[in-house]
């Protein structure tokens, strides 16, 4: 119990032995374990509860005429309702608490599927408080409803509530520390550029791969088409693609610096603005992001065919959950934007886009 009173509880706690019926509304300061001869042997009640009126007999049942506990003093707070208070500052929209706190702990689910957000400076902050901690899956990890996305803990068994009231405030100014927010379901409109597969020399891969990436997330393929190195043609079948409905354009090929490689020139032509060519990340340092107003222009160079996982994978998600990206958002991937090409791809299992 020393342990506790190394960690600052006031003047006012501390461990004493009481008779079981004085113990309501006191917390138990160990696990009080329950034997039934074949039948069961586990813990009946664990270090931290608090003794309602309906546990006096089954205390007394067990041979409990008297009980260590823990009296809290009036500037402190048992572990479970901090943790409570705690989680609740730290979630953000789209993140919602799993059940009760236990044993300090409680961990937060996504209320729907989405994209993990995580504020990670203001995250860095809460940790460093020492006596309560927050762990979170990697920020923009796309999840489906009800996966625990994060958890927080009060370390001690009573813990201050200055330091709980300085650390919630702390991350309700900063708006919750940890989010989920929802990616849209595109409706992308795809133009396949090469004049080696326009023209029929080679077979085209790059179709079905773009459509189960679009289809996995729950969006569809508006069209398909095909377009010589020409950047007159390659304008007009995005024009056309919009026109259609598209919300989402993707080009594929045409993005290296080869005098007939021209998508980018085609898709400045269509008077896109924020465009950003070059990324931090292998396998993906020519792809393209691109803005015509609200819709996304990403243009996925020849990598795409040949590698399961590149830098649209790490993209998409982000620009589906409305964010826009630019120069600063793919120089930040170069930490982590180095495909181990594993014989057997695991991603998102891996730490590629990390």
């Amino acid at each position: 119990m020393c342990d506790i009173h190394e960690r600052e509880a006031g003047s006012g706690s501390g461990v004493r032995t009481i008779p079981v019926h004085d113990a309501v509304g006191m917390v138990l300061a160990h696990d009080i374990t329950e034997i039934k001869k074949d039948e069961f042997k586990g813990r009946a009640f664990r270090k931290g509860h608090v003794v309602t009126q309906g546990d006096i007999d089954r205390l007394r049942k067990l041979g409990k005429d008297h009980l260590f506990v823990l009296t809290l003093g009036d500037d402190e707070m048992h572990e479970d309702d901090a943790a409570y208070a705690v989680a609740s500052a730290l979630m953000g929209k789209g993140v919602v608490i799993e059940g009760e706190p236990k044993e300090g702990k409680i961990n937060f689910i996504a209320a729907m599927d989405g994209i993990v957000k995580i504020n990670k400076d203001a995250l860095t902050r809460f940790n460093m408080a020492g006596e309560v901690m927050c762990a979170t899956l990697h920020n923009n990890t796309v999840v489906k409803k009800g996966r625990v996305v994060g958890g927080t803990r009060a370390i001690p068994l009573v813990i201050k509530k200055r330091i709980i009231d300085e650390v919630t405030t702390a991350a309700k100014e900063a708006g919750g520390i940890l989010e989920v927010k929802e990616m849209r379901k595109p409706k992308a409109g795809v133009v396949i550029t090469g004049n080696e597969v326009y023209y029929g020399r080679i077979k085209d891969a790059f179709a079905p791969i773009i459509t189960k990436k679009i289809e996995e997330i729950g969006g569809e393929i508006t069209g398909i088409y095909y377009a010589p190195d020409n950047e007159d043609f390659i304008e007009a079948r995005l024009r056309d693609l919009m026109e259609a409905g598209a919300d989402l354009l993707i080009t594929t090929g045409g993005m290296s610096v080869d005098p007939d490689d021209v998508t980018r020139f085609a898709v400045r032509r269509l008077g896109a603005d924020f465009i950003t060519y070059g990324s931090a990340v292998l396998p993906g340092a020519m792809f393209l992001v691109a803005w015509l107003g609200e819709i996304p222009v990403l243009g996925i160079p020849a990598c795409g065919m040949y590698h399961r996982t590149t830098v649209f994978d790490l993209i998409l998600p982000r620009v589906l959950a409305g964010e826009k990206i630019g120069r600063r958002e793919l120089a930040e991937l170069g930490h982590g934007g180095m495909c181990l090409n594993c014989e057997v791809c695991r991603y998102p299992v891996c730490p590629f886009g990390k």
